[in-house]
Protein backbone atom coordinates (compact mmCIF):
# COMPACT_ATOMS: atom_id res chain seq x y z
CA UNK A 1 0.00 0.00 0.00
CA UNK A 2 1.00 3.69 -0.55
CA UNK A 3 0.56 5.94 2.19
CA UNK A 4 -1.06 9.33 0.93
CA UNK A 5 0.04 12.74 3.23
CA UNK A 6 -1.11 15.56 3.07
CA UNK A 7 0.47 18.80 4.52
CA UNK A 8 -1.18 22.13 5.06
CA UNK A 9 1.41 24.94 4.18
CA UNK A 10 3.92 25.45 1.03
CA UNK A 11 6.86 27.14 3.04
CA UNK A 12 10.27 25.24 3.84
CA UNK A 13 9.32 22.68 6.49
CA UNK A 14 7.01 21.54 3.92
CA UNK A 15 9.97 21.15 1.57
CA UNK A 16 11.97 19.17 3.64
CA UNK A 17 9.50 16.79 3.54
CA UNK A 18 9.49 15.60 0.13
CA UNK A 19 13.12 14.10 0.45
CA UNK A 20 12.30 11.50 3.02
CA UNK A 21 8.55 10.69 1.74
CA UNK A 22 10.27 10.11 -1.65
CA UNK A 23 12.64 7.65 0.13
CA UNK A 24 9.58 5.77 2.39
CA UNK A 25 7.65 5.47 -0.94
CA UNK A 26 5.28 8.20 0.61
CA UNK A 27 2.71 9.92 -1.87
CA UNK A 28 2.91 13.08 -0.18
CA UNK A 29 0.79 16.33 -1.24
CA UNK A 30 1.05 19.60 -0.36
CA UNK A 31 -1.49 23.03 -0.09
CA UNK A 32 0.21 25.77 -0.79
CA UNK A 33 -1.05 29.07 0.36
CA UNK A 34 0.36 30.61 -3.03
CA UNK A 35 2.06 29.59 -6.01
CA UNK A 36 5.67 29.33 -6.56
CA UNK A 37 6.38 28.88 -2.58
CA UNK A 38 9.30 26.86 -0.72
CA UNK A 39 7.26 23.16 -1.37
CA UNK A 40 6.24 23.77 -5.14
CA UNK A 41 8.07 20.56 -5.89
CA UNK A 42 4.98 18.86 -4.12
CA UNK A 43 1.93 21.30 -4.25
CA UNK A 44 -0.77 19.46 -5.53
CA UNK A 45 -3.40 22.56 -4.24
CA UNK A 46 -3.15 26.50 -3.85
CA UNK A 47 -5.83 28.08 -1.78
CA UNK A 48 -6.51 28.99 1.50
CA UNK A 49 -5.79 26.71 4.36
CA UNK A 50 -8.77 29.08 6.54
CA UNK A 51 -11.51 27.68 3.99
CA UNK A 52 -12.89 25.05 5.17
CA UNK A 53 -14.25 24.33 1.78
CA UNK A 54 -10.87 24.66 0.36
CA UNK A 55 -9.60 22.15 2.98
CA UNK A 56 -12.11 19.94 2.94
CA UNK A 57 -11.27 19.21 -0.75
CA UNK A 58 -7.67 18.47 -0.43
CA UNK A 59 -8.12 16.06 2.62
CA UNK A 60 -9.98 13.95 0.57
CA UNK A 61 -7.46 13.62 -1.87
CA UNK A 62 -5.28 11.79 1.43
CA UNK A 63 -5.15 9.34 4.30
CA UNK A 64 -3.74 11.85 6.60
CA UNK A 65 -3.40 15.15 7.34
CA UNK A 66 -0.45 16.98 8.96
CA UNK A 67 0.96 21.02 8.89
CA UNK A 68 3.77 23.40 7.66
CA UNK A 69 2.27 25.54 10.25
CA UNK A 70 0.12 25.84 12.73
CA UNK A 71 -2.16 28.44 12.02
CA UNK A 72 -5.26 26.48 10.33
CA UNK A 73 -8.43 27.89 12.56
CA UNK A 74 -9.86 25.68 15.01
CA UNK A 75 -13.36 25.30 13.66
CA UNK A 76 -11.32 24.15 10.52
CA UNK A 77 -9.42 21.17 11.86
CA UNK A 78 -12.57 20.25 14.21
CA UNK A 79 -14.68 20.14 11.46
CA UNK A 80 -12.15 17.54 9.91
CA UNK A 81 -11.88 15.38 13.01
CA UNK A 82 -16.19 14.92 12.91
CA UNK A 83 -15.87 14.17 9.50
CA UNK A 84 -13.39 11.57 10.40
CA UNK A 85 -10.45 13.17 8.68
CA UNK A 86 -6.90 11.68 10.51
CA UNK A 87 -5.52 15.11 11.42
CA UNK A 88 -2.37 15.37 13.45
CA UNK A 89 -1.54 16.81 15.46
CA UNK A 90 -5.25 16.78 16.43
CA UNK A 91 -6.76 20.54 17.40
CA UNK A 92 -7.11 19.33 20.82
CA UNK A 93 -2.94 19.40 20.73
CA UNK A 94 -2.68 22.10 18.83
CA UNK A 95 -4.61 24.81 20.37
CA UNK A 96 -1.57 24.67 23.18
CA UNK A 97 0.68 25.87 19.69
CA UNK A 98 -1.64 28.38 18.87
CA UNK A 99 -2.92 29.90 21.80
CA UNK A 100 0.11 31.23 24.59
CA UNK A 101 -2.08 31.65 27.13
CA UNK A 102 -3.58 28.69 26.82
CA UNK A 103 -0.34 27.24 27.01
CA UNK A 104 1.23 28.62 29.72
CA UNK A 105 -2.71 27.86 31.41
CA UNK A 106 -2.10 23.57 30.67
CA UNK A 107 1.16 23.85 31.55
CA UNK A 108 1.10 25.02 34.67
CA UNK A 109 -2.13 22.82 35.41
CA UNK A 110 0.89 20.05 34.63
CA UNK A 111 3.75 21.27 37.06
CA UNK A 112 5.87 21.91 34.07
CA UNK A 113 8.77 25.03 34.96
CA UNK A 114 8.16 28.27 33.10
CA UNK A 115 8.71 31.56 33.67
CA UNK A 116 6.25 34.24 36.06
CA UNK A 117 3.59 35.05 34.03
CA UNK A 118 0.44 36.47 33.73
CA UNK A 119 -2.78 37.09 31.43
CA UNK A 120 -3.19 41.00 31.04
CA UNK A 121 -6.29 42.40 29.45
CA UNK A 122 -5.79 46.55 30.43
CA UNK A 123 -2.77 48.91 30.65
CA UNK A 124 -3.52 49.07 34.66
CA UNK A 125 -3.19 45.30 34.93
CA UNK A 126 0.70 45.23 33.08
CA UNK A 127 1.49 47.83 35.27
CA UNK A 128 0.98 45.81 38.30
CA UNK A 129 2.62 43.21 36.67
CA UNK A 130 5.74 45.25 35.84
CA UNK A 131 5.56 46.73 39.64
CA UNK A 132 5.93 43.30 40.67
CA UNK A 133 8.92 42.13 38.57
CA UNK A 134 11.81 44.73 38.91
CA UNK A 135 10.15 47.10 36.51
CA UNK A 136 10.52 45.27 33.46
CA UNK A 137 9.08 42.00 31.59
CA UNK A 138 8.17 40.28 28.26
CA UNK A 139 4.60 41.02 26.40
CA UNK A 140 3.61 38.85 24.06
CA UNK A 141 0.52 39.17 21.94
CA UNK A 142 -1.14 35.55 22.63
CA UNK A 143 -1.58 34.39 18.69
CA UNK A 144 0.32 34.72 15.66
CA UNK A 145 4.09 35.70 16.58
CA UNK A 146 7.04 33.48 15.67
CA UNK A 147 10.48 34.61 15.03
CA UNK A 148 10.63 37.59 17.24
CA UNK A 149 7.26 38.87 15.93
CA UNK A 150 4.30 39.90 18.67
CA UNK A 151 6.92 39.75 21.45
CA UNK A 152 7.91 43.03 23.25
CA UNK A 153 10.27 43.50 26.54
CA UNK A 154 8.83 46.48 28.17
CA UNK A 155 10.11 48.52 30.94
CA UNK A 156 5.88 50.57 31.36
CA UNK A 157 2.70 49.52 30.26
CA UNK A 158 2.51 52.02 27.65
CA UNK A 159 4.90 50.66 25.63
CA UNK A 160 1.60 48.01 24.86
CA UNK A 161 -0.87 50.50 24.59
CA UNK A 162 -1.11 49.53 20.56
CA UNK A 163 -1.74 46.20 21.47
CA UNK A 164 -4.23 46.81 23.83
CA UNK A 165 -6.00 49.14 21.38
CA UNK A 166 -5.83 46.49 18.81
CA UNK A 167 -7.45 44.08 20.84
CA UNK A 168 -10.55 46.75 22.47
CA UNK A 169 -11.34 47.41 18.32
CA UNK A 170 -11.43 43.89 17.67
CA UNK A 171 -14.70 43.54 19.67
CA UNK A 172 -13.69 39.94 20.84
CA UNK A 173 -12.54 40.43 23.63
CA UNK A 174 -8.82 38.86 24.85
CA UNK A 175 -5.76 39.48 26.60
CA UNK A 176 -1.96 39.63 26.10
CA UNK A 177 0.52 37.19 27.90
CA UNK A 178 3.59 39.04 30.13
CA UNK A 179 6.16 37.10 31.88
CA UNK A 180 8.96 38.09 33.86
CA UNK A 181 12.10 38.90 32.09
CA UNK A 182 14.06 35.60 32.96
CA UNK A 183 17.99 35.90 33.54
CA UNK A 184 19.12 33.01 31.77
CA UNK A 185 22.66 31.43 30.36
CA UNK A 186 21.54 30.24 27.25
CA UNK A 187 18.50 28.87 24.78
CA UNK A 188 17.94 25.24 24.56
CA UNK A 189 15.63 23.45 22.94
CA UNK A 190 14.07 19.27 22.86
CA UNK A 191 12.90 17.95 20.19
CA UNK A 192 10.22 14.73 20.66
CA UNK A 193 8.36 12.77 18.27
CA UNK A 194 5.36 11.06 19.38
CA UNK A 195 2.99 8.30 17.62
CA UNK A 196 -0.62 8.50 17.92
CA UNK A 197 0.01 4.67 19.20
CA UNK A 198 2.10 6.55 22.36
CA UNK A 199 5.61 5.58 21.69
CA UNK A 200 7.93 8.57 22.04
CA UNK A 201 11.21 9.46 20.85
CA UNK A 202 13.87 12.05 21.59
CA UNK A 203 17.14 13.86 20.02
CA UNK A 204 19.49 15.03 22.58
CA UNK A 205 18.82 18.80 23.77
CA UNK A 206 20.41 21.17 21.58
CA UNK A 207 21.63 24.93 22.30
CA UNK A 208 20.44 27.91 19.97
CA UNK A 209 21.98 31.31 19.72
CA UNK A 210 19.37 33.95 18.61
CA UNK A 211 20.13 37.31 16.54
CA UNK A 212 17.17 39.98 16.39
CA UNK A 213 14.69 37.81 17.65
CA UNK A 214 15.27 35.28 15.10
CA UNK A 215 17.16 31.55 15.59
CA UNK A 216 20.55 32.18 14.14
CA UNK A 217 22.81 29.20 15.14
CA UNK A 218 22.45 25.64 16.50
CA UNK A 219 24.42 23.52 18.29
CA UNK A 220 23.81 19.82 18.77
CA UNK A 221 24.18 18.30 21.62
CA UNK A 222 24.49 21.19 23.76
CA UNK A 223 27.89 22.18 25.52
CA UNK A 224 27.68 20.58 28.84
CA UNK A 225 24.69 18.93 28.86
CA UNK A 226 25.02 15.94 29.70
CA UNK A 227 23.65 14.90 33.21
CA UNK A 228 21.07 17.07 34.48
CA UNK A 229 20.20 19.07 32.09
CA UNK A 230 19.79 16.72 29.27
CA UNK A 231 17.86 14.65 31.90
CA UNK A 232 15.15 17.79 32.38
CA UNK A 233 14.65 18.72 29.11
CA UNK A 234 13.87 15.16 28.00
CA UNK A 235 11.84 14.80 31.24
CA UNK A 236 9.76 17.90 30.44
CA UNK A 237 9.51 17.23 26.61
CA UNK A 238 8.18 14.03 27.17
CA UNK A 239 5.72 14.93 29.92
CA UNK A 240 4.23 17.65 27.59
CA UNK A 241 3.95 15.70 24.25
CA UNK A 242 2.28 12.71 26.22
CA UNK A 243 0.03 14.90 28.23
CA UNK A 244 -0.75 17.22 25.67
CA UNK A 245 -1.35 14.15 22.74
CA UNK A 246 0.87 15.78 20.54
CA UNK A 247 0.97 13.46 17.10
CA UNK A 248 4.33 14.78 15.37
CA UNK A 249 7.03 16.43 16.10
CA UNK A 250 7.13 18.75 19.24
CA UNK A 251 9.89 21.83 19.76
CA UNK A 252 10.00 22.74 23.49
CA UNK A 253 12.28 25.77 23.59
CA UNK A 254 13.90 26.31 26.65
CA UNK A 255 15.49 28.61 29.30
CA UNK A 256 18.66 27.19 31.16
CA UNK A 257 18.64 30.16 33.54
CA UNK A 258 21.67 31.57 35.68
CA UNK A 259 20.36 30.08 39.01
CA UNK A 260 20.11 26.63 36.65
CA UNK A 261 16.71 26.10 36.28
CA UNK A 262 14.94 24.58 33.00
CA UNK A 263 12.09 27.00 32.00
CA UNK A 264 9.60 26.33 28.91
CA UNK A 265 9.74 29.36 26.61
CA UNK A 266 7.70 28.02 23.43
CA UNK A 267 6.09 25.13 21.80
CA UNK A 268 6.04 24.35 18.55
CA UNK A 269 4.28 21.21 17.14
CA UNK A 270 5.67 20.59 14.19
CA UNK A 271 9.61 20.27 12.50
CA UNK A 272 11.34 23.00 13.56
CA UNK A 273 14.49 25.13 12.61
CA UNK A 274 16.44 23.85 15.97
CA UNK A 275 15.78 20.55 14.33
CA UNK A 276 17.30 21.57 10.67
CA UNK A 277 20.78 19.76 11.95
CA UNK A 278 18.99 16.43 12.06
CA UNK A 279 18.93 16.11 8.71
CA UNK A 280 22.68 15.68 8.08
CA UNK A 281 23.78 14.95 11.48
CA UNK A 282 21.47 12.50 12.85
CA UNK A 283 20.36 9.15 11.95
CA UNK A 284 16.96 10.32 11.08
CA UNK A 285 16.20 13.39 10.27
CA UNK A 286 13.14 15.36 12.72
CA UNK A 287 11.47 15.54 9.25
CA UNK A 288 11.64 11.91 8.12
CA UNK A 289 10.34 11.46 11.96
CA UNK A 290 7.45 13.24 11.80
CA UNK A 291 6.33 11.51 8.79
CA UNK A 292 6.99 8.05 10.60
CA UNK A 293 4.99 9.32 13.50
CA UNK A 294 1.69 10.96 11.67
CA UNK A 295 1.40 7.62 10.08
CA UNK A 296 2.08 5.67 13.09
CA UNK A 297 5.02 3.86 11.39
CA UNK A 298 8.01 2.34 13.46
CA UNK A 299 10.91 5.20 14.71
CA UNK A 300 13.86 5.68 13.56
CA UNK A 301 17.37 6.08 15.66
CA UNK A 302 17.86 9.60 16.62
CA UNK A 303 21.76 9.00 17.93
CA UNK A 304 24.00 11.39 16.33
CA UNK A 305 26.32 10.62 13.48
CA UNK A 306 29.18 12.67 14.07
CA UNK A 307 29.58 14.10 17.94
CA UNK A 308 29.16 17.34 17.11
CA UNK A 309 26.66 19.59 14.50
CA UNK A 310 26.48 23.13 13.98
CA UNK A 311 23.61 24.68 12.19
CA UNK A 312 23.20 28.08 10.73
CA UNK A 313 20.60 29.92 9.15
CA UNK A 314 21.03 31.71 6.11
CA UNK A 315 19.39 34.88 6.58
CA UNK A 316 18.40 38.02 3.91
CA UNK A 317 20.90 36.35 1.05
CA UNK A 318 22.34 38.81 -1.65
CA UNK A 319 20.25 41.65 -2.76
CA UNK A 320 20.31 41.17 -6.36
CA UNK A 321 18.86 37.91 -5.57
CA UNK A 322 22.01 36.22 -7.29
CA UNK A 323 22.61 32.69 -5.05
CA UNK A 324 24.39 30.63 -7.74
CA UNK A 325 27.54 32.62 -6.40
CA UNK A 326 28.02 32.33 -3.16
CA UNK A 327 26.42 29.09 -3.52
CA UNK A 328 29.58 28.38 -5.76
CA UNK A 329 31.97 29.69 -3.22
CA UNK A 330 30.47 28.07 -0.33
CA UNK A 331 30.85 24.58 -1.60
CA UNK A 332 34.16 24.87 -2.92
CA UNK A 333 35.35 26.50 0.26
CA UNK A 334 33.87 24.49 2.72
CA UNK A 335 33.06 20.87 0.66
CA UNK A 336 32.11 19.28 4.23
CA UNK A 337 29.69 21.50 4.63
CA UNK A 338 25.42 20.89 3.53
CA UNK A 339 24.12 23.74 2.36
CA UNK A 340 20.19 23.61 2.06
CA UNK A 341 18.25 26.30 -0.26
CA UNK A 342 14.77 27.03 0.40
CA UNK A 343 13.93 28.11 -3.17
CA UNK A 344 13.16 31.69 -1.46
CA UNK A 345 13.51 35.27 -2.90
CA UNK A 346 16.19 36.60 -0.73
CA UNK A 347 15.58 40.26 1.35
CA UNK A 348 16.43 41.28 4.80
CA UNK A 349 16.07 38.80 7.55
CA UNK A 350 14.13 36.23 5.86
CA UNK A 351 15.97 32.32 6.41
CA UNK A 352 16.57 31.77 2.93
CA UNK A 353 18.22 28.82 3.40
CA UNK A 354 21.09 26.86 6.26
CA UNK A 355 24.02 25.22 6.28
CA UNK A 356 25.00 22.25 8.71
CA UNK A 357 28.44 20.85 9.44
CA UNK A 358 29.18 17.65 11.56
CA UNK A 359 32.32 16.62 13.22
CA UNK A 360 34.79 15.67 15.71
CA UNK A 361 36.02 18.91 17.17
CA UNK A 362 33.35 21.34 18.20
CA UNK A 363 35.38 24.31 17.51
CA UNK A 364 36.52 23.29 14.45
CA UNK A 365 32.33 22.37 13.20
CA UNK A 366 31.74 26.07 14.34
CA UNK A 367 34.47 27.02 12.02
CA UNK A 368 33.78 25.21 9.21
CA UNK A 369 29.88 26.23 9.25
CA UNK A 370 30.12 29.92 9.99
CA UNK A 371 32.57 29.52 7.43
CA UNK A 372 30.19 28.12 4.59
CA UNK A 373 27.33 30.69 6.05
CA UNK A 374 29.41 33.82 5.81
CA UNK A 375 29.02 33.66 1.44
CA UNK A 376 25.51 34.05 1.38
CA UNK A 377 25.90 37.06 3.74
CA UNK A 378 25.37 40.36 2.89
Amino acid sequence: MTYRLGVIGGGQLARMMVPPAIELGIDIRVLAESEGMSAAIAATGVGDYTDLETVRAFTKTVDVVTFDHEHVPQAVLRALVAEGVAVHPGPDALQFAQDKLAMRERLRELGIPMPDWARVETPEELAAFLDDHGGRGVVKTARGGYDGKGVRVVTAADQAEDWFAALAEDGRGGALLVEELVDFRRELAQLVARRPSGDVTLWPVVESVQKNGVCAEVIAPAPGSAGKVAEMAARIGTTIAEELGVTGVLAVELFETTDERILVNELAMRPHNTGHWTIDGSTTSQFEQHLRAVLDLPFGATGHREPWSVMINILGGPTDGDLDTPLQQAAADQPTAKIHLYGKEPRPGRKIGHVTVSGEELDDVVFRARAAAAFFEY
